[in-house]
């Protein structure tokens, strides 16, 4: 049977939304949704946060979430690399439970629309594809191949050009925007791993899993703006449910 850690990571420190983790959104703890997707997928051994704070950590472990250690200070700066805070959270849990893990499947708690079966599905994607690595996206808004600019010495210049014309966004070739919601990996490519553009780059033999969510469940909370709309649609699906 696989052995599967669950890993949750919260900084302190965020620029976008101020203690986002713990702003209350439709009522609840951000984090809250994303600890309680996690218990209610039931495919975890163990469901474990990675956290520089203190209060966090209790907060997380109200909801049922495990945690023991905090992160150290290197590895929860706003330019550390969240796949070595990840491989830090493997490590202290192989310690701790005494046991390795042969899958680790991180969730972002900026991605509280994700449902339990976006989780589930996900998963159940990745053994059947053999994967090393799964990432989740959606279909870009803006397609590079047609609407997406630069300025490079003050001139405005399409971000990719191609020997075929494109008149319309829909005869451009296919784009999706990661949007952070599920990482899986196996453990010895997040072993190997300092980030997840180093697996995209070195992906010759086609082990990275791409897995499809849709658009209103694929808002990652970056910006004030981003918690509102969260907030509006949780509201609009809860009086759908309770209506």
């Amino acid at each position: 049977m696989n052995s599967i850690l669950c890993t949750i990571c919260m900084r302190s420190g965020s620029r976008g939304v101020k203690n986002k983790n713990i702003k209350l959104i439709n009522g609840r703890p951000l984090m809250y949704y994303t600890i309680k997707q996690a218990i209610k997928s039931k495919i975890f051994d163990h469901i474990v946060v990675s956290t520089d704070s203190i209060k966090l950590l209790k907060c997380a472990k109200s909801y049922g979430a495990h945690g023991w250690f905090l992160r150290p200070k290197k590895l929860a700066s706003d330019s550390s690399s969240k796949v070595a805070a990840i491989k830090h959270a493997l490590i202290e849990s192989e310690k701790y439970y005494d046991k390795k893990f042969k899958f680790i499947v991180d969730l972002d708690v900026t991605s509280p629309l994700r449902k339990v079966e976006d989780i589930i599905n996900a998963y159940k994607f990745f053994i059947k594809k053999k994967g090393d690595i799964l990432i989740t996206g959606t279909r870009s808004k803006n397609n590079p191949y047609h609407s997406v600019v630069e300025i490079i010495k003050k001139k405005l210049k399409k971000v990719i050009y191609t020997k075929k014309k494109i008149f319309r966004r829909q005869d451009a070739p296919k784009t999706y925007d990661l949007n952070a919601s599920i990482y899986i990996w196996n453990r010895k490519t997040l072993i190997s791993s300092n980030s997840v553009v180093e697996i995209l780059e070195r992906n010759e033999k086609g082990k990275t899993v791409f897995y499809e969510m849709p658009e209103d469940r694929s808002i990652d909370i970056d910006s004030k703006l981003d918690f509102k709309l969260v907030e509006f649609l949780m509201k609009k699906s809860s009086k759908k449910l309770h209506g």
